[in-house]
Formats: C-alpha cells, structure tokens, sequence
C-alpha cells in the first residue's frame, strides 16, 4: 500500500513538474494587429496565406528565418487602461508571412485583425502575450 501511495505520489510530481515546462516555454511580448490587404507579403509575395497569420518584428524575424513558421499566441492582459480587460480566453496559431520593422512596428508581433479578434478586444489595440512557436 505505501508503494502505492509513493507511485502515485510520483506520478503526480512529474506530471506537475511537465506542466510548469510547458508553461516556461512560451516567451512574454507585446501584440497589436494589421487590417487587410495582407498580400503581398515579405514572405510570401502575392500567395494568399488566409487570414491567421502575423507579421513578425525584429524579435523573431531573425533576417527571415521566421518565415512561414507558425506561433501559438496567447493574450495575458492589457497594456493600457483603455480596455482593461481585452483577453478572450483563447489562444490562435498564426502563421508568419511579413515583417513588421521599426519603428512602425508597436510589438513583438503583429497579427491578422481577424487573428488578434480571436484572442482580445479589438478596441485594445495593443495587448500582452506569450507566444511559442
């Protein structure tokens, strides 16, 4: 019975111990959005990509190596007391199609209206995020 106890008990730690790794692995950042037309793109051209997809800054555009990879994007709260509570819930998987430099560029990725909509509150324009590739 106690070894029963010590397994389970075992079991329990590790998975704990996974779940805190996962969470670890998504990097903090900033997120405003982009409105059509989304094409051309830098990665891409004229090649129509749909609409989850996210134009990336100099923290992950890394002289395009970003292209075409796909983040999941997280919203954790607000950057401004405009809306102060924009997050929605949910996270998107966005796919990087542009770049977007500075100084235009206002954070560390720039999504898709339609993406930044699943996300948060539009009227928020800018929001806090993780995002993990």
């Amino acid at each position: 019975m106690a070894k029963v106890k010590s397994a389970i008990m075992m079991m329990m730690i590790m998975a704990m111990a996974m779940a805190m790794a996962m969470v670890a692995s998504a990097a903090p950042g900033t997120a405003t959005f982009y409105t059509p037309p989304y094409v051309p793109s830098s990665c891409n051209g004229f090649q129509n990509d749909g609409v989850m997809i996210a134009a990336a800054s100099d923290a992950i555009w890394n002289n395009r190596a970003a292209c075409n990879t796909n983040y999941r994007v997280r919203c954790t709260g607000p950057t401004n007391a405009g809306v102060p509570q924009p997050c929605r819930g949910d996270s998107v998987v966005v796919k990087v199609v542009d770049y977007c430099p500075p100084p235009g560029c206002r954070g560390t990725i720039d999504l898709s209206q339609e993406a930044f909509s699943v996300i948060a509150d539009p009227n928020a324009g800018k929001i806090n995020i993780e995002y993990e590739r």
